[in-house]
Formats: C-alpha cells, sequence, structure tokens
C-alpha cells in the first residue's frame, strides 16, 4: 500500500510539477537582489516611471547585406520595413499539457548602424521565462522566420545576447548533457551491480529517486505558487542533483543493513527484517537528513533573493526525501525480501577477512598513525586555499551562433552595445528634468576611460526621469566591466548628478557587481549558523559534547581540503583569476551537508558498537567493518556524480570540487579519520554521556546481567536439563534463553528482540 501511494502521488506530481515550476521561476537576476542596492534600485526607477523592466530575454539581432557591401539608405529601408513586417507576425506556440501556452507576437525595434555601414542592430523582445522550453521554441520559431523573411530580402542575420544566448548554449550541449546523465545513470547502475550482483538492486533506488524527485518538486513549486514566491531557474536542476545523490545514499545504507540482517538470520521474515533495518538506520537517516535541511534552511536569513529562495526550496526536498527513505525505501525492502540480491548467492555469508575487516584491525591497531595521516593529506590540500579569490567571470561557454555575433558586433561597435548599461534618473521633490541638465553627467559619462559610447537622455512623459543607456567598452559579464561599473562610473554618477535628483545604473556588470557583494555579505552570516545548527542536531542525535565536536572538526577540515583542491587546480594550475564565486556555497551545501551523513553514520555505529560489552578499539574495527563498504559505495555514487559535470566546461570547475570534497568526506574523514579518534577516545568520545556497558576489563566492570564481577567469568543460569557450568567472559553477548556450549564461548551478536544489548531480565534469570 505504501508504494501504491507513492507511485500514485509521485507519478501525478511529475506530470504536473515541471509545468508548475516554470510558471513560478524569475530568470532575472536583478530582481532577486535587496532594494538598497544599486542597480534593483535603478530596476525600482524603470518600474515606476517608465512602466518597463530591463528584459533578460531581450535579443540583438545583427542584420547585414548577404554579399558584404555596405548598407545604403535603401538598405536601411527595407531593415526596417522587414521588421516592421516580423512584428506583425504572430508565432503560435503547442504547448504540452499542463504548460503555459507562450503563443506571441515578437516585438523588433530598430537600432543603430555600424560606423562603417557593414551592419545595423535590431532589438528582439519576447514575454516569458526564458528557462521554460515551451518559450525556447517560441524564440526558435521567430529566429528562424527572420532569418527566412531577411534573406529573401537580401540580408543576412545573426542573434546574440538574452534568450539566444541561452537557447544556442542549451543545443550546443545537448549532446554533452544527455552524455553526462547517461554516464551518471550508468555509474549508479554500474557500482550497485558490482557491490549487490543484483539486478534491483540497480534498479530500484533510481526509481525510489524518480517517484521522490516528482513529489518534492511538486511540493516546491506548488508552495511558491501558493505563497507567490518566484524561485530562480537553477532550483529544478538542483532538486535533481541533491535527491539523486541523498536518495540513492539512503536506500544503499538501508540495503547494507537490510543484508546483515539476513545474514545473521537467514530464516527471519523480509517485513521483520525491513522493519529492524530502518528502525536501526532509521535514527541516523533522520539525523543526517536535519542537517541538510538545516544547512540549506539556513540560507533563508540571505539578503540576497536567489539563496534566500533556494534554501528552504531544498529544505522542502529533502524533507520529502526523508519521508520516502523512512517509508517508501523499507516498503521496497519488505516487498522484494531476499530477491533485492537476486541472483546472486555469495551475499548470504560475509567475508571474514575483507578489505574492510583488514581497514578496521589496522586503524584500531594503530590509530595515531592513520590519524596523523589524514591531517596531513588533509592539511596539504588546505594550503591551496591559501590566496583564494571569488571570480565571476565566465569560463568554458562554448562557440556558438551568438558568441560569435558578438565577436562580430564588437569590432565595429562597443562590445557593450549588445548587453548595455542604463542610468536611470529622477527627480526627489516634484522637478522637471530637460536634457540640458544632463548634458554634465552624460559628458562626464563619454569621458570615462572604458565607456565606448554614451546615448542621449530619453525622458518620460512628465519629465520626471529620464534614461541614458550606457555602452561599455568590454564586455557586460567580465570581470573588468564590473570593476569599470563600480570604481569610475559609479562615481562619475555620484559627482553628477543633477541637483535635487538621484541617479542609478543597472545592467549585468552592475548587477553581478552587486551581487558579489550580497553574497559575501550571507556568506559570512550563513555560514556560522548553518554550523551552529548542524551541532546542534548533533548533539542531539550523539547525546554528548565531545563526539559532535569531532565531527564538526572533521568536516570544517575537509570543506577547507576541497576549497584547496578547487583553488590549486583552476586559480594556480589554470591560471584563473579566481574560482567561481558560487563554489565556497556549493562546497558547503553539498559537501559539508552531504558529507556529514557519512559522518553520522559511522558515528552512530561507533556508539552502538561501544555499547557492547569490550574494548574500545574492537568496537571501533566492527564499526569499520560494518559500515566502510555501505560509506564508501555511496560516496563513488554521489562523487561520481559530481565528477560527471566535468564533462561540460561550464560545470567543470563545481564538478571537478564537489567530487574531491565527497570523496574526502567518505573515504578519508569518515572512514578513517573519525573511526582513528575514536580508537584514541574510546568511550571518552561520548563524554559527558556514560555507557551502560563494561568497558572491556577492570574488576566491578558490569556484566551481562548487569553485575559486578571481578574475575570477568560470565554469571549463567542454574544448571537445567544438564546445564553447563559458568564459560569465561569474552565481551559478547549470549542470546538469552541459551548455554554457552561447554569451554566455548558464546559468539551471537544478535539482542533480544525489543531489547537493548546486555539488559535481558528474562523472568527466568538470575539478572
Amino acid at each position: 500500500m505504501t508504494i501504491i501511494v507513492w507511485a500514485i502521488v509521485g507519478l501525478a506530481l511529475t506530470a504536473v510539477g515541471q509545468p508548475l515550476m516554470n510558471s513560478v521561476t524569475d530568470s532575472s537576476t536583478g530582481d532577486f537582489l535587496p532594494k538598497k542596492y544599486d542597480s534593483a534600485a535603478a530596476i525600482q526607477i524603470a518600474e515606476k516611471k517608465f512602466d518597463e523592466k530591463p528584459d533578460p530575454n531581450a535579443v540583438t539581432v545583427l542584420v547585414a547585406r548577404a554579399d558584404g557591401a555596405k548598407l545604403g539608405p535603401q538598405d536601411q529601408k527595407k531593415i526596417a520595413d522587414t521588421a516592421a513586417g516580423l512584428s506583425a507576425k504572430r508565432i503560435k506556440a503547442e504547448p504540452e499539457q499542463f504548460a503555459k501556452d507562450f503563443s506571441q507576437t515578437p516585438r523588433y525595434t530598430v537600432g543603430v548602424v555600424a560606423p562603417d555601414g557593414t551592419f545595423q542592430l535590431l532589438t528582439l523582445s519576447l514575454s516569458g521565462n526564458a528557462n521554460d522550453t515551451g518559450l525556447q521554441d517560441v524564440y526558435r520559431d521567430a529566429r528562424d522566420l527572420a532569418k527566412t523573411d531577411y534573406q529573401a530580402a537580401g540580408f543576412r542575420v545573426g542573434f546574440t545576447g538574452g534568450i539566444s544566448s541561452t537557447v544556442d548554449n542549451l543545443d550546443e550541449e545537448k549532446d554533452t548533457e544527455a552524455l553526462v546523465g547517461a554516464l551518471t545513470m550508468g555509474l549508479i547502475i554500474l557500482l550497485n551491480v558490482v557491490v549487490f550482483r543484483s539486478i534491483l538492486a540497480a534498479i530500484l533506488p533510481l526509481l525510489a529517486v524518480a517517484l521522490i524527485g516528482g513529489v518534492a518538486t511538486g511540493a516546491v513549486a506548488g508552495s511558491a505558487k501558493l505563497l507567490d514566491i518566484k524561485v530562480d531557474p537553477s532550483v529544478p536542476s538542483l532538486i535533481t542533483v541533491v535527491l539523486l545523490g541523498i536518495v540513492v545514499d539512503y536506500f544503499l545504507f538501508l540495503m547494507f543493513r537490510f543484508r546483515e540482517e539476513l545474514r545473521a538470520n537467514p530464516k527471519m521474515d523480509k517485513r521483520e527484517a525491513a522493519a529492524n533495518t530502518a528502525g536501526r538506520v532509521g535514527n541516523a537517516i533522520t539525523c543526517a537528513a536535519l542537517t541538510i535541511v538545516a544547512a540549506f534552511a539556513t540560507l533563508g536569513i540571505a539578503s540576497f533573493g536567489q539563496f534566500k529562495v533556494l534554501g528552504p526550496a531544498i529544505a522542502v526536498s529533502v524533507l520529502v526525501a526523508l519521508l520516502g527513505s523512512l517509508t517508501l525505501l523499507p516498503a521496497l525492502l519488505a516487498v522484494t525480501g531476499r530477491a533485492m540480491f537476486w541472483p546472486a548467492r555469495a551475499w548470504k555469508k560475509e567475508r571474514p577477512a575483507g578489505f574492510a575487516a583488514r581497514l578496521g584491525e589496522n586503524i584500531s591497531a594503530r590509530p595515531v598513525r592513520y590519524l596523523l595521516g589524514s591531517l596531513v593529506l588533509l592539511g596539504a590540500l588546505g594550503a591551496g586555499a591559501v590566496g583564494v579569490k571569488m571570480s565571476y567571470d565566465q569560463h568554458g561557454q562554448p562557440t556558438t551562433n551568438a558568441t560569435r555575433t558578438a565577436d562580430e558586433i564588437s569590432r565595429s561597435l562597443p562590445a557593450g552595445v549588445s548587453d548595455p548599461h542604463t542610468v536611470y534618473v529622477q527627480t526627489k521633490a516634484g522637478g522637471k528634468l530637460d536634457e540640458r541638465s544632463l548634458t554634465g553627467l552624460t559628458g562626464a559619462l563619454g569621458k570615462v576611460e572604458g565607456v565606448g559610447q554614451v546615448a542621449k537622455p530619453v525622458l518620460n512623459p512628465d519629465k520626471s526621469a529620464a534614461r541614458i543607456d550606457v555602452f561599455l567598452a568590454a564586455k557586460a559579464d567580465t570581470q573588468k566591466a564590473r570593476d569599470l561599473i563600480t570604481g569610475p562610473v559609479r562615481g562619475t554618477i555620484a559627482k553628477n548628478t543633477p541637483e535635487g535628483s538621484e541617479a542609478h545604473i543597472t545592467g549585468t556588470a552592475a548587477i553581478f557587481a552587486d551581487v558579489a557583494t550580497a553574497v559575501n555579505k550571507d556568506l559570512k552570516l550563513v555560514f556560522p549558523v548553518a554550523a551552529i545548527l548542524i551541532a546542534l542536531i548533533l548533539f542531539l542525535l550523539l547525546r554528548s559534547l565531545l563526539a559532535p565536536l569531532v565531527l564538526m572538526l572533521a568536516v570544517g577540515l575537509g570543506f577547507v581540503a576541497t576549497l584547496g583542491a578547487g583553488t590549486l587546480v583552476f586559480q594556480h594550475m589554470l591560471d584563473r583569476p579566481g574560482v567561481n564565486f558560487t563554489l565556497p556555497l556549493v562546497l558547503f551545501l553539498f559537501v559539508v551537508a552531504l558529507g556529514t551523513d557519512y559522518n553520522i553514520l559511522m558515528s552512530d555505529r561507533l556508539r552502538e558498537e561501544m555499547d557492547k560489552p569490550g574494548p574500545a578499539r574492537k568496537a571501533v574495527a566492527e564499526a569499520v567493518r560494518h559500515t566502510a563498504p555501505a560509506i564508501a559505495t555511496a560516496g563513488l555514487v554521489l562523487a561520481g556524480s559530481f565528477a560527471s559535470l566535468a564533462a561540460s566546461p561550464a560545470t567543470a570547475e563545481i564538478g571537478f570540487a564537489t567530487a574531491v570534497g565527497i570523496l574526502l568526506s567518505s573515504m578519508l574523514l569518515s572512514i578513517v579519520l573519525v573511526p582513528s579518534i575514536a580508537a584514541i577516545l574510546g568511550r571518552g568520545l561520548w563524554w559527558p554521556r556514560r555507557s551502560n556497558k563494561g568497558h572491556g576489563g577492570g574488576a566491578g566492570a558490569p556484566t551481562a546481567y548487569g553485575r559486578p564481577d571481578a574475575d570477568r567469568t560470565l554469571v549463567t543460569e542454574p544448571q537445567m536439563a544438564g546445564g553447563y557450568g559458568p564459560a569465561p567472559y569474552t565481551g559478547q553477548q549470549p542470546y538469552p534463553g541459551q548455554q554457552p556450549y561447554p569451554g566455548q564461548p558464546y559468539q551471537a551478536q544478535q539482542p533480544y528482540p525489543g531489547q537493548p544489548y546486555g539488559q535481558h531480565h528474562r523472568p527466568d534469570s538470575h539478572g
């Protein structure tokens, strides 16, 4: 019944979720800036005084003679007439079910002629979300229609900027994205087949991700629609990546423990085994998911709107994933049972001396050596973070028709012509503006080094505001343009604004310069608050002060080492001006939040093993033996998913750094660093929590039945029906109702159902 409910809800929300998500996304970065920033203030003036909004979809169209000759007056008339004809032709869309209908009439505006007369520029405007496939199809139809009409008139055309660049990049990387998706799915299937030798174990996690992802997308989109909130276009793809990582991870954690249950109890009913598995791993999964929720939800306190909306959206998705992990995934195990591992048979018996077992023994025997080795590696990588710089330049963008058209324009006109900036001026006390009052400002802007051209001022109808287009000599999406805007341009505007008025500038470089300021401010707030929340969750799970501090320290070292590795490769080795400005946040969210999952799973098993009687180091070895395979497999799956992003030059930096961070978190921090610290500290790791079990030695240590026993012999029941006398105590718990074999310790590891280890109080026992 649980599976059926998830299937119905998942399929239903999958059908409506993506169209609904497209309706609540906003592709204008400037809309997410607080109003106090200069570029946001300029957008407010544009909307209030000119009833217009800077259009992120605006396309610059280059029109030139097909024979390469210069344009004459007759040619310019033909270009204008053809543009007018195109502006009267409605583009009909064919939306899919539940999708928005983007049918509309394109708007063409005639622009400047190149100084050498070789081409003229037009502006094409379309309404809608540039990331919606429906609007992208409308743009393609409008583009093809314009090419046909201008070709018939003897001209060639090129398109750049706005939705043109978006569509060209998507078309250029379509095959790459398909390859990345296939590689990711193939990696997950391959690893699961190698680990479990099973078909269902390889396929079911992906089906679970699909159902849970559909519900999560619908929940996020529905919440945004209900609350009238706009989300960033990156949210859907991030939801997919996050859910793919954590759902597959949690399924792996459950399957490894499920296999362990079935191995230890060959005759156990599959539903009972699934219930026991969910009970044992459920707490760790819940805590792990809540740390991710805390990390992402903290973004809700950010000032930058994209963060403010992104955090809660991902947090909602993770909560849906948690619900699925505690209900859908155990239900799948309960239904499939031992068939989950078909056709393999070797899973029924554990290899006594596998790699994980040997690693656990080595760490428990020489913990200081492993701890120092881990710290040296993390320190070496972390040293690369010294001198890290943030870069807002776009690296690795493919060469497309849009980039070639932009390059052609920049050879005759300022590079910023295809992506202009606009200064908006408005009076403060109901005064009036005229062109003469603005000559000082326009003249001063024209003299700024790096400004290629300044257009004449355009006044609004009541002359209370004016707009002045500024064309930079540098491309708008470069650091040079941002430095120019934040320095000389804004300084000149401040000094030459007409008295009794205010002036602000907006545009790509201006917006991203303000975004950089907002992001730097937010990161200083988000990181410590999220760290405190994660620490509180760890305190509640582990009921200890020292263990959470150890985990937080490990995660912090992993974050610095990962950032250092990315800086070493991309800033120093590839000689870039810095790392992508989103990298610290991405690493924090994915490496710290997701990487903490592995530490929590290991810590939970360490505590479970240490709660049994026996030496603490033996408990560490057992925890590594049982948990390392699950963590290693999950880490490889998640790291491989992110590493596949490196196939695209535009996402290579994030793909590489995140994959390195996940590998460090899983293979080094969780499997080596944390266990080695646990072996050194012993049960002191859980201070001030006191264990109810013996410490593996010493007079007076509690025995299995809770009585001090200095000679460390197992206190057994009275001999019944020829029972045997006391057997040596070995730190292992006897299975209730059975006596140890004469002269040999009983090796069973299973607790009595419903009772914790070492607390069996049967009516007929001496305990």
